[in-house]
C-alpha cells in the first residue's frame, strides 16, 4: 500500500500543502480496465468550503 497519496486537486478538502491527499482513504471509480488515468475518476473528492 502506498505510504503517501499523491492529489493536484488543490480545490479538495483533503488536498494539503506538497500535493499531500489527507482522507483516510480512497476511491478510484471508472473502467474496470483502462488504459490510462483519464479513464479513472476518485470519487472522494469534496470540494473545499
Amino acid at each position: 500500500m502506498a505510504k503517501d497519496v499523491m492529489c493536484e486537486v488543490s480545490n479538495c478538502q483533503y488536498w494539503e500543502q506538497g500535493n499531500r491527499c489527507t482522507a483516510s482513504s480512497i476511491n478510484v471509480v471508472g473502467h474496470r480496465s483502462p488504459s490510462d488515468s483519464r479513464e479513472t475518476d476518485c470519487s472522494t473528492f469534496v470540494a473545499r468550503a
